[in-house]
């Protein structure tokens, strides 16, 4: 039996999931992450996308993350998120619909939009899309 951590992922809005995990692993600000029982303390930023947690007996269940922080203490970890989605809140066609908007935004060059926000909303976009393919993925299986 593998050593499990508790794990929090909480938004702006509410907390999205508390319990006991094997392993959570997401994208750091320098690369993919994945934290087990007894890691050594750890914040860094989370680039938007996929949130994996694997539970005990390999149950995996994945979130999306609009980015934020990761806490890491050796028996607790904390995703600390501006929004976070379980996968089955999330909504393929709003996030197409979005990306779609957000590409034509930019594109726009006469008009007068913020492209820094339009930027971000690209981003946060495709990264609920690719967490939707992990999801697909791993249902595959």
């Amino acid at each position: 039996m593998a050593m499990t951590v508790q794990c929090d992922i909480v938004s702006a809005e509410r907390a999205i999931f508390s319990g006991s995990v094997e392993m959570v692993i997401t994208t750091g600000t320098l690369g993919e992450v994945g934290i087990t029982y007894g890691h050594a303390p750890l914040l860094t930023g989370i680039k938007p996308g996929p949130v994996r947690l694997i539970k005990s007996g390999g149950e995996e269940e994945i979130f999306f993350v609009s980015g934020g922080y990761l806490e890491v203490q050796p028996y607790h970890i904390t995703v600390l998120a501006d929004t976070a989605l379980r996968a089955d809140d999330m909504d393929e066609a709003a996030a197409l619909e979005a990306q779609n908007l957000a590409q034509q935004q930019l594109a726009n060059q006469s008009s007068e939009i913020d492209f820094q926000r339009a930027a971000i909303q690209l981003a946060e976009a495709a990264a609920q899309l690719r967490t939707l393919q992990a999801i697909r993925k791993k249902a595959g299986k």
